[in-house]
């Protein structure tokens, strides 16, 4: 039978024995612990970076828009009514870019401009490194303006908004004729007009003909053919008319003996 002194003795053993064993535990755990921190640490990095990126529903806008040019209510209704309720911060998101967003909300359109710049000096909004270089040439600039005339003419019935602006393909031949003359082939006329009005779809100013060979005429084309515009254009076409009338007058001088 232990007596009272073995048993104090055997009690100091258990102690001494469980103070050595505890270090070896907190070293083990130790490993773990610095895991679950840097697992803390990266998961509240991504949560920082979520919080800083823009709205989703905002960068798709900005991304068709940047895209296409233009939302139209009639074609992307979600897209173009997020563009309005957040009109400021889609233009702060493309202010960078040196990019605004402009609503015509009678036509249901928002579409894209550049911005205009810090000085007073005017600006090429083609020498923007964002906009298409491909300028619209004489033919397509003649048809751009006899649509928009149809397009007004059909505002003035129907009233300023007014959708379904519609001109078929053979009516608009004739016009083209008055400024370009006739080609002597109405298969070929037919055809060039359908190739002018391909092109100008893609710059949404008109949409596909249908069964009936008719186009929708875009509310676009009330900004881009805006009286403006085309004053502008017809003051470069006539200087540029009269450059190559004197180049031609110089070089009939300077084959004369």
């Amino acid at each position: 039978m232990a007596g009272v002194f073995d048993r104090i003795v055997k009690q100091q053993g258990v102690d001494e024995t469980s103070e050595e064993e505890s270090p070896n535990q907190f070293q083990e755990q130790t490993p773990h612990a610095q895991e679950s921190e840097a697992v803390d640490a990266a998961g509240e990095e991504i949560n920082t970076e979520a919080t800083a990126r823009t709205d989703i529903k905002l960068r798709e806008v900005a991304q068709e828009l940047l895209r296409m040019g233009l939302l139209e209510e009639t074609q992307r209704p979600h897209l173009y009514r997020a563009a309005l309720v957040a009109m400021e911060r889609l233009n702060a998101t493309l202010e960078p870019l040196d990019l605004c967003a402009r609503a015509d909300e009678i036509r249901g359109l928002v579409f894209l401009a550049v911005r205009p710049g810090d000085t007073d000096e005017p600006q090429d909004d083609w020498s923007h490194p964002l906009v298409r270089k491909q300028r619209l040439n004489l033919e397509q600039t003649l048809l751009v303006a006899i649509l928009r005339q149809y397009f007004i003419a059909h505002e003035q019935d129907a009233g300023t908004g007014a959708g379904d602006a519609m001109v078929a393909v053979d009516e608009l031949i004739p016009h083209m004729q008055v400024y370009l003359g006739e080609s002597g082939s109405e298969a070929r006329e037919r055809t060039r007009m359908l190739q002018l009005l391909d092109q100008l779809k893609g710059h949404g100013l008109v949409s596909a003909p249908d069964s009936h060979e008719r186009v929708v005429i875009r509310p676009m084309i009330a900004h881009l053919a805006n009286p403006e515009n085309l004053t502008a254009l017809l003051y470069e076409l006539k200087a540029r008319v009269a450059a190559e009338s004197s180049d031609r007058q110089d070089s009939d001088k300077e084959g004369t003996p």
